[in-house]
């Protein structure tokens, strides 16, 4: 099987362990630099091109597409799905789960469990927003922030106003979010590959940190989860469309609530804690659905 990682750097953690794992399962592999690619969109004859390279001859891509480069790197993978080259993970469902408000309102109408959120465009209604989420403390989100960045806690409801406020004064998208105090500066990531939790690690903020992010000095740890907490996280990663997914939940009082739905997880925590060989979960499962994918390999093909 030929198969292509779209990823801009090679020796990044997760990048290097799925090209490992598919080397090691006798696979040809490449990594490409997606941002460097173009398109040639003709009728009936869609192409990519690396330089002066025709991009050609692949059966499968595994996107790894970071959040800054979600547009374009989606153009190119939907590129590849109209060139009947399977995807991991596939463009439509990629742009949902990088689109905050979008995806919980796919969560939401499935009856997932979801912390209480509001979104409102009108500044007059930034007092309502936090009274609806239950007052302060309130988490206030960018829809545009990853890893943690773009992420606020406010103490109180004048400085929740404030900083919705600031944000609106930069013309950027937010949300206000219910602070879940009893989760305590944890969450579990769940990481989903083809319908199933394979592992799960809890993460825990450094202290005086209500981000539990690896990369804002989280540590990871193996964790047992609840029949629950399961079921919400492979439905979550289903809802989303997506074959691979890293889904973040928080304990709450009333249960598992999904912060997140990540389409490109990272693997060096999760591989880390658990000792588990997730990318050759990956790539096995890339194998199985080649077998059995029709000639149009785009589950998702014309769905919004």
């Amino acid at each position: 099987m030929k198969l292509a990682i779209l990823s801009r750097n090679k020796r990044l953690y997760s990048t290097n362990s799925l090209y490992e794992a598919a080397v090691k399962a006798g696979h040809e592999v490449r990594v490409i630099d997606y941002v460097k690619c173009h398109m040639e969109i003709t009728s009936m004859r869609p192409s990519i091109y690396l330089g002066d390279e025709k991009l050609e001859g692949f059966d499968a891509i595994i996107p790894r597409i970071g959040a800054t480069y979600t547009f374009f790197g989606c153009a190119v993978v939907r590129q590849f799905e109209m060139m009947n080259v399977y995807s991991l993970n596939e463009s439509v469902a990629i742009s949902r789960s990088r689109d905050k408000l979008r995806s919980l309102q796919l969560l939401a109408r499935k009856g997932i469990g979801l912390p209480v959120t509001t979104f409102a465009h009108d500044p007059r209604a930034t007092g309502q927003l936090v009274k609806q989420v239950g007052g302060a403390p309130v988490v206030i989100k960018l829809l545009e922030g990853t890893q943690g960045v773009g992420v606020v806690l406010a103490e109180t409801n004048k400085a929740a106003e404030s900083v919705i406020e600031a944000f609106r004064g930069l013309n950027a998208n937010i949300l206000a979010q219910e602070f879940i105090k009893e989760a305590g500066g944890a969450d579990i990531r769940c990481f989903v590959v083809g319908g199933k939790v394979v592992a799960a690690i809890k993460r825990q903020g450094k202290e005086g940190e209500f981000r539990s992010n690896l990369h804002r000095g989280g540590s990871a740890s193996i964790v047992k989860i609840t029949p629950e907490e399961r079921s919400t996280a492979a439905r979550a990663a289903k809802i989303m469309g997506l074959n691979v997914a890293g889904v973040d939940l928080l304990r709450s009082n009333h249960g598992p609530v999904v912060m997140e739905v990540n389409s490109s997880p990272g693997l060096e925590g999760i591989e880390t804690a658990t000792g588990k060989d997730v990318a050759g979960l990956i790539i096995t499962l890339i194998e199985n659905q080649i077998k059995i994918q029709t000639p149009n390999r785009t589950r998702t093909k014309g769905k919004g």
